[in-house]
């Protein structure tokens, strides 16, 4: 199949809600997740049949060139969703809730309605346990909540650096507990970031909740990439990641190379993987 050009089958034709997702995981249905944080790209997306657009706080280090996410503020967050949703009618957006601003579940409340605002449908925590409390109240007010375990990169400084998690026993039961308290607490969705492959597929197994992997093997309902990987933009690629361009002749073409790879289970390759 030719990759130059989006065709009027690959586009969405209606809004993507949780009810899709939901459907697509009970159906065996692979969905499709990119990163990305402007309108054009926004739009191309929409295009090319991209379900889940995540505005996330890795726009500090792709966009603003930071780091790592630690110095991402609300105003940086509500600039890059305003400009996503303005590109994209179609697909459903998630916004991070940047470093610090989730401290408190009436902090978080404050927070996450600016980002829907915004034009996000649905906001994303990093955390386990002790965000529980948060998950039930902003969901117990209508507002959709993503979790994210694993990997977090908020806590690169308490991580010691951005290294797999869960490889230990100790480690593996706190993830697949947190990931349970988090579905049992309210969450939608559940990102898992570099987590050993077998991990992730025992914790989508059990739960009702649509599962995002970047680094989390190929048996998660879902898969993340940021833009700036799927084009070869990085300068030092994460393992997890595929510079899609180098396939195709075109932006439009990585994006639905990226997506059908995903849905195909042929990405992520086992080079792509954590055991």
């Amino acid at each position: 199949m030719p990759y130059g050009k989006p065709t009027q089958e690959s586009a969405l034709t209606k809004p993507v809600s949780i009810t899709t997702l939901r459907k697509m995981k009970s159906e065996g249905n692979k969905f499709v997740c990119v990163s990305l944080y402007d309108a054009p790209m926004a739009a191309m997306a929409q295009k090319t049949g991209i379900e889940l657009l995540l505005v996330g706080d890795s726009l500090g280090m792709t966009v603003l060139g930071y780091d790592d996410t630690i110095p991402v503020t609300m105003e940086h967050m509500i600039y890059h969703v305003e400009a996503v949703r303005r590109g994209n009618n179609k697909s459903m957006i998630m916004g991070d809730l940047p470093f610090m601003s989730y401290a408190t579940p009436e902090q978080a409340m404050i927070n996450a309605t600016r980002i829907m605002q915004a034009g996000a449908h649905m906001v994303k925590l990093e955390g386990g346990e002790w965000i529980a409390e948060t998950v039930k109240m902003l969901t117990d007010r209508g507002i959709p909540v993503c979790g994210h375990i694993g990997l977090t990169p908020q806590y690169v400084n308490k991580f010691g650096g951005f290294r797999v998690q869960g490889r230990n026993e100790q480690q593996a039961e706190i993830i697949y507990n947190d990931a349970r308290m988090l579905e049992e607490a309210g969450a939608d969705l559940l990102v898992m970031e570099c987590i050993p492959s077998s991990l992730a597929k025992t914790i989508t197994e059990s739960l009702d909740i649509p599962t995002i992997g970047i680094g989390a093997g190929k048996d998660t309902d879902a898969q993340v990439l940021v833009i700036n990987d799927i084009l070869g933009l990085t300068e030092k690629p994460p393992k997890f990641s595929k510079n899609f361009l180098e396939e195709t002749a075109s932006i439009p073409g990585a994006l639905m190379k990226y997506a059908e790879d995903t849905r195909n289970r042929i990405f992520p390759a086992e080079e792509n993987i954590f055991v």
